[in-house]
Formats: C-alpha cells, sequence, structure tokens
C-alpha cells in the first residue's frame, strides 16, 4: 500500500487514534462548542489556561509515538459530509490557522495560495474521507510535524483514550513495532491481563504470532493477537539477552488506563534508586499512576534519588504533564508564548517520600517528544534533574484544538515554551540537550543491563 506524506507522517498517530489499546488524551471531554479552541492546560510542549472556559481535551502533541498493540472491536462511522459543510469548515480551518498560527510566516508558505488550491479542490468535488484527508494535508503543508486533522472517528477515539478508555481483546501488552529488528517490543503489559500472568514483561520483544514475522508496519501480524475472548494465540518472545522461547495463551479482555511501570534499583554503592518509566502524558491517569508508583517504592524505605525514563514519552495532555511535574518540582517553571501573548507556567509541590527533593535523574532520547520533551526539559532548568541519554529532536510546540460542526478536530500549533532560567533557550529547534551522553536501543536491553540506566546509577554515586 502506497502512503501519502500525511499517511507516513502520522501511521502512529493513525494506530493510536484508531486502535485505543494504546494512549489516552487530555481533559474530560465534555461539551463543546464548535470551532472553540480548547487551550492546553498546563503545557505540552503546551500551555496554561486561558481565557476559555471549555473541558475538551488539549494535547501537546499526538504524532511520533508507540504504536499500540491491539485494537478495540468497533470504530464509529463516518457521516457523509456535504460540499457546501466541505467549504464552511475549510474556511474556518483556514481563518484559524491564518489568525492563531504560532509562527506568522507560515513556515515560508504562500498561505493564500494554499486557500485558493484547496478551495478549488472542494469546489470540484470529493468525497467525506477525501475531505478529511484533504484537511489534513493542507495542514501538513505548514511543515511544523506537529499540527493535525482529526477526522470525527478519530475524535471519538481520542477522547476514550484519554479516559483510559481501553476495552479489548488480546493478551495485554502495548507494543512498539522495530523495523530494524522485525520484531514488536513490549513497551507496557496491562496489570490483570493474559501478558502478565504469564511473566511477560516490558522490553521483551515478539518475534512472530501465529507463525507470522514481525516484518510489515501495517500491523498484521500485531493484528493476530487479537481475536475472541477465550480463544488462544501462540507467538514467539525473546527476553534481551535470552534466547527466543514460544509461548501460547488464552485471549482475555483488557481495559483499563495504561499502567506506570516501576521498581526500585541500587547503585553499586549501596544507593536505593526508584525507577519510573513515563511512556505518555496522553492517559489522565498517567499523573496518578506516577503518585502511585512513588508511594509503594517509599513506604517501607527511603530513596536516594530517583530516575525518570521518558525515552518513549511522545507528549499528550497539559494537565497530565502538569500532574506529574508537580510531584518534582514546585513554582514558576516557564512561559507559553506566541504570536501576540505569553503565560506562564507554575505548579505546586505535591511531595510523595521526598520526591519534591530527591536528586533526579532524567533519561531521554529521540522518541522523547512534545510533552516529554518539556517535561525534561524544564526539571534540568529548575535545576532539578541531570538529563541521561541522547538529545532530543526538538518538537516542543504546544498545540491547541479546534472544533467543527461536523465532530472533526484540528490540533494547531499556537504556542512554544520558553524555560524561565535559560530565556534563549530554543528547544524547538536544538532540542533537549543531555548532560550525560547515553545512547542506548531500548528493546536491547533489561532495565538493569541498560547503558542509559547504568549511567544514571554510577552517577548517583559519583555526586
Amino acid at each position: 500500500m502506497k502512503l501519502s506524506h500525511s499517511s507516513t507522517k502520522r501511521l502512529a498517530l493513525l494506530f493510536l487514534v484508531l486502535a485505543l489499546a494504546a494512549l489516552a488524551c487530555q481533559t474530560v471531554m465534555g461539551g463543546f462548542d464548535p470551532a472553540t479552541p480548547t487551550p492546553v492546560v498546563d503545557i505540552p510542549a503546551t500551555q496554561i489556561p486561558l481565557p476559555q472556559d471549555t473541558d475538551t481535551p488539549q494535547p501537546t502533541d499526538a504524532a511520533d509515538t508507540p504504536v499500540p498493540t491491539e485494537v478495540p472491536t468497533a470504530t464509529p462511522t463516518l457521516v457523509p459530509v456535504g460540499k457546501n459543510d466541505q467549504l464552511d469548515i475549510f474556511q474556518e480551518l483556514w481563518e484559524i490557522i491564518n489568525e492563531e498560527y504560532l509562527y506568522a510566516d507560515f513556515n515560508g508558505v504562500d498561505w493564500d495560495g494554499v486557500y485558493d488550491d484547496y478551495k478549488a479542490r472542494i469546489e470540484a468535488g470529493m468525497d467525506t474521507a477525501e475531505f478529511y484527508v484533504a484537511m489534513d494535508d493542507m495542514i501538513w503543508a505548514l511543515g511544523d510535524e506537529h499540527s493535525v486533522f482529526l477526522n470525527p472517528q478519530q475524535v471519538v477515539s481520542e477522547e476514550a483514550e484519554y479516559d483510559g478508555g481501553n476495552d479489548y481483546v488480546g493478551i495485554g501488552v502495548w507494543l512498539q513495532f522495530v523495523p530494524d529488528r522485525d520484531k514488536a517490543v513490549i513497551l507496557l503489559v496491562f496489570p490483570g491481563g493474559p501478558a502478565e500472568a504469564a511473566g511477560l514483561k516490558s522490553r521483551d520483544s515478539i518475534l512472530s504470532v501465529e507463525g507470522q514475522a514481525m516484518d510489515d508496519e501495517s500491523g498484521a501480524a500485531i493484528d493476530l493477537l487479537l481475536g475472541p475472548e477465550g480463544s488462544e494465540v501462540t507467538f514467539v518472545v525473546q527476553t534481551p539477552g535470552e534466547d527466543p522461547r514460544t509461548m501460547t495463551l488464552q485471549r482475555g479482555r483488557i481495559s483499563g488506563s495504561l499502567p506506570v511501570p516501576f521498581e526500585v534499583l541500587q547503585t553499586p554503592l549501596g544507593q536505593r534508586i526508584g525507577y519510573i518509566l513515563i511512556p505518555s502524558f496522553s492517559d489522565s491517569q498517567i499523573g496518578p499512576e506516577v503518585g502511585d508508583a512513588l508511594e509503594e517504592m517509599t513506604a517501607d524505605a527511603s530513596l536516594d534519588g530517583i530516575i525518570i525514563d521518558n525515552r518513549l514519552n511522545g507528549g499528550g495532555w497539559s494537565d497530565v504533564m502538569s500532574t506529574s511535574l508537580s510531584y518534582f518540582a514546585d513554582g514558576l517553571m516557564g512561559y507559553f508564548t506566541n504570536r501576540n501573548d505569553q503565560e506562564a507556567l507554575r505548579v505546586s509541590a505535591n511531595d510523595i517520600g521526598g520526591s519534591s527533593q530527591l536528586p533526579l535523574a532524567v533519561l531521554v532520547g529521540p522518541d522523547t517528544v512534545s510533552f516529554g520533551e518539556v517535561f525534561s526539559g524544564i526539571l534540568k532548568d529548575q535545576g532539578r534533574a541531570t538529563l541521561i541519554g541522547e538529545t532530543t529532536g526538538g518538537n516542543v510546540e504546544i498545540l491547541w484544538g479546534y472544533n467543527f460542526l461536523d465532530g472533526s478536530r484540528a490540533w494547531i500549533a499556537h504556542d512554544t515554551f520558553k524555560p524561565v532560567n535559560d530565556a534563549n533557550a530554543d528547544w524547538e529547534n536544538e532540542g533537549i540537550v543531555v548532560d550525560i551522553e547515553a545512547p542506548a536501543e531500548w528493546d536491547m536491553y533489561t532495565v538493569q543491563t541498560d547503558p542509559a540506566v547504568v549511567a544514571a546509577l554510577a552517577h548517583f554515586d559519583q555526586q
């Protein structure tokens, strides 16, 4: 199948939004007015509460996120949108971008020319699916690789995801396809599912399902993990450093929010270090789950430091990021700036077991995106964390959501973030720069053998 540039750009997003088995989105999605902007509540790459009163979700980013492993059984059907309504939606979307887009020069794009081009295409006639692709292509033409247009199907899925709306039949894992090695690595294991009961863990890799190799980005082999409740599926799995093994599991119903893996590690000198993997900020329960992890790790003994693994964090929702940030920092974090204004980002400390004072090591890399980058950059700027791993790619625009009468939604880059202590920082172009280089292919190591984790543990002993 040949993919357009728009499809290729957001392959992971389409899996994400149409296959509820992975991420979720932001604040409670309630009633909202069509084409009313949904400001990011606290940061994404993100933002602060703005004058609008809305309870619609507000993500920082939804692209470049890990691909979910198993998909739900039903997707809402697209309702046909006639030419006049298409023109109305197009006109409104074009004007929003013209007036609100972060970059006043539209990244060098002739925005008036874009208007003439797409209006002519719509007037020439296109069906509903083609229209939605065209609106996404129009936004893609801006070149920020962050802004996105969601059709009503994707919006429904996005809202369910934010609410922790995973509900499907499978083995209960969240996977990321690794094309260079023809496998899918397990990022998360859902509590209470068949995979957890069988002892599967994050970083295990699935090499084939029912004899079909993991060599196709379309996800055909991954789809074989789905099936009727109670039916069996056979697959080959490999733990880093071990030989492949064949497993047969009975599929079960999986529901609930994304888990946050954690464990207590020990440095060579015997310090007790908590390790937390934050997979995303796109599920409303991520913040509380980080808090629960801190509670459990400090229930019987105190920690000497905390490792926050943000290498898979592709962003999500501002309030989720802010909740997570509050465990580790306090006060003014910086400013969200746009073409006309700026707003301050402040968080109030929610200390658990000394989390707001303990030394931190934050692991980042190429897959740390958007709110994942801003979260990490803030902790470095605040003097709270040493960053270890690889410098991030730089994609920290704050998106605002705009809803339309047909149920579609556009997320448009509206703000960027400036940290409070380094006003000259340019995270969008420079990325979040690490303090200690420690490249590591996440799927090739266990937590204990991961070079970035090992570097972090050594760093704690050196302090």
